[in-house]
């Protein structure tokens, strides 16, 4: 999920291990031209949003395998860390050249300022659930009246909203809200009946625990699963932002197509070989399991895969569906993520269509029509 609440520790442990793997250059964030040694290639740096895992598989694996490098860039990959707001790190003034934020937080920060634009749409698909288990009875939106359902808040609580009021819910009087923490502890101890589940995560962290009724670990069959993307009310999550104003000097669109180039890449091979990218998220300080990673690569692998259009191209109608949401859609505090339609300048596809050129060149499938998924089997804890 995209959230702020990482600890220092966490942070700064991932950004080591980056380091120590090989996989992150050495050097300062300035932005220069050279670092480590490498006078020939282009500092870059990337500001994740949240800590190393396989959300972020395409990135590690376009270091570790040297794509960025051969497309003539030197780049360090920063985790987020404690109140990280990933899109503001390529503000004016900011630490990175790119950053991965959801689209609808991006473009509230947009309304208020900050000077970014979406460079490359690389999930087609939002990734949040709401999942209950089946004795509760919620087979649909409209089965939340009268039960405990459970929202992080911080921002991913509207596609919810909105699934809710689309399904003809007053949020403020049909259901009761609760405030749910950064783990699934509420759902799995009854005293949330429907919780919040990005389907790469929390969803496999459940699927990793022990049904105390069976004494095996809990499967697909035990629950059901509202997903945004069939009610109507997904908004688009993890975006590439880059600086508006830097857009308009030759030498950053340059570095641009080549940072998109290579990164798209590595989501292709992600594609092809998600074992192999599982490892090096594990190898580059991931906290967690290999198992869970490889749910996790293989799942985010679906929200990307198939891209109709090329990698990180703009749905138009996923982008209207977004807006529409962020612009109508009131939280519990009444509040909208945006009020007014985002300008011209809030996303381009022009860097995008360059680095698919580059890769068809490379006789590489940018659409992944023949994407299949993997059967992952979860262990215990995730291990």
């Amino acid at each position: 999920m995209q959230r702020t609440g990482v600890r220092k520790l966490a942070a700064a442990a991932a950004v080591s291990a980056l380091t120590l793997a090989g996989l992150a250059a050495c050097g300062d964030d300035s932005g220069g031209d050279s670092s480590s040694g490498s006078s020939d290639l282009t500092k870059v740096t990337l500001q994740l949003q949240w800590v190393t895992q396989a959300q972020f598989a395409g990135y590690i694996e376009a270091l570790a395998q040297g794509y960025y490098e051969d497309q003539g860039l030197d780049v360090d990959i920063v985790p987020a860390g404690t109140d990280t707001v990933p899109q503001l790190t390529v503000d004016d003034g900011g630490s990175a050249d790119y950053a991965i934020a959801w689209t609808p937080k991006a473009l509230q920060s947009r309304e208020q300022g900050a000077n970014i634009t979406n460079i490359g749409q690389v999930f087609q698909r939002s990734g949040t659930l709401q999942i209950s288990f089946k004795d509760s009875g919620i087979n649909s939106v409209a089965d939340l009246k009268g039960k405990n359902v459970g929202s992080w808040g911080f921002g991913n609580e509207f596609e919810l909203y909105a699934g809710m009021t689309k399904a003809g819910l007053d949020p403020a009087k049909d259901v009761k809200v609760v405030q749910q923490a950064f783990d699934m502890n509420g759902f799995l101890n009854g005293d949330i009946d429907a919780a919040q589940a990005m389907i790469y995560n929390e969803y496999a962290q459940v699927l990793e625990a022990t049904n105390p009724d069976t004494g095996d670990l809990y499967t697909p069959d035990d629950l059901n699963v509202i997903n945004w993307n069939d009610e109507g009310t997904a908004m688009l999550q993890d975006a590439i932002w880059a600086n508006t104003t830097k857009l308009q000097d030759p030498d950053y669109q340059k570095t641009t197509v080549a940072f998109l180039t290579a990164s798209y890449q590595g989501w292709i091979a992600c594609a092809q070989d998600p074992e192999q990218c599982r490892d090096d998220v594990v190898a580059a300080g991931s906290e967690l399991g290999a198992s869970h990673q490889l749910w996790q690569m293989n799942e985010v692998n679906q929200l990307i895969w198939p891209s109709p259009d090329g990698i990180g191209m703009m749905d138009p109608d996923a982008w209207k569906q977004t807006v529409q949401v962020a612009l109508t859609t009131q939280n519990g505090d009444g509040d909208t993520v945006i009020t007014k339609d985002p300008d011209a300048d809030a996303y381009t596809t022009d860097y995008t269509e360059q680095a698919l050129e580059n890769l068809k060149g490379m006789g590489l499938d940018t659409t992944g029509a023949d994407y299949q998924p993997i059967d992952v089997t979860l262990e215990e804890g995730g291990k």
